[in-house]
């Protein structure tokens, strides 16, 4: 690795810890209709899976979300909301079908993916908003 892009990593972890986030969340973390808005506050980028334990396309993606979550471990947050138990959250963002993944940038959704999509478009897609 060039110099330029270590010290850009550093930069960007240094900005991270500045601003409060948690830079050593490896995995998704558990979202309800009463810690989400922390949750949105306290993770510059947050990806939320809105799912149910019912939902057969829900197990498909979940280990995306999994392994996505480790690897963007320091750049995003994954977590994971399970509507049947928090319908108030997910009827704020119109939520109608599930997986849907939405990914919010300083509090506010800027992206969204309904189904379960393969891992590689997801990634793109959280690619595209992460720090």
């Amino acid at each position: 690795m060039e110099d330029r892009e270590i010290e850009a990593i550093r930069r960007r972890i240094i900005m991270r810890m500045l601003r409060g986030e948690e830079t050593g969340v490896t995995g998704p973390i558990t979202l309800t209709d009463g810690n989400f808005d922390d949750a949105l506050t306290k993770y510059r980028v947050l990806v939320v899976d809105f799912w149910a334990p019912w939902c057969g396309p829900c197990r498909m993606i979940a280990p995306t979300i999994e392994r996505l979550a480790r690897e963007f471990a320091g750049r995003a947050v994954f977590g994971k909301l399970n509507v049947d138990e928090n319908p108030a959250t997910a009827a704020r963002y119109g939520v109608m079908s599930i997986p849907t993944v939405v990914i919010f940038r300083d509090g506010k959704p800027v992206d969204a993916v309904v189904g379960a999509v393969p891992y590689p478009a997801l990634k793109e897609r959280v690619e595209r908003w992460a720090d």
